[in-house]
């Protein structure tokens, strides 16, 4: 699968951080891009679409972002999830990398990172 076939989630309650984000996916050439305020409407969205790719923030208002990587491994054991956080410690990397994510990044991230981790998660799908 090509990269801009990709469908992607992004779960964080900031507004700027989903623009940003979906703005650097639109520039990457990936068009179908949904966006969640926090954990409950991620679930929702994911549960009905299975999208390709989840941009999933560690911490949101409504549920620790880890509990909800496990669900969503639960819904789809070959999920394609990317943890986001502003708190890039080694233990929350390692735990979500145990937990079954298929990539990490701190904010603010680049452009780059964004295309670095959908390499890898388009590599992963490959080999899935």
């Amino acid at each position: 699968m090509k990269m801009t076939d990709f469908s992607v989630l992004i779960i964080d309650d900031v507004p700027s951080v989903r623009e940003y984000l979906r703005q650097t996916l639109m520039l990457l050439g990936i068009t179908h891009v949904s966006e969640a305020s926090n954990g409950s409407l991620g679930i929702s969205s994911y549960t009905k679409q299975h999208q390709d790719v989840v941009f999933l923030d560690i911490e949101l208002p409504d549920c620790d972002g880890k509990s909800l990587l496990r669900q969503l491994k639960e819904i789809n054991p070959n999920a394609n999830v990317v943890i986001m956080t502003a708190h890039s410690t080694v233990e929350n990397v390692q735990q979500s990398i145990l937990a079954g994510a298929c990539g990490f990044i701190a904010k603010p991230f680049s452009a780059k990172k964004i295309e670095s981790v959908l390499i890898k998660c388009q590599k992963k799908s490959l080999t899935a």
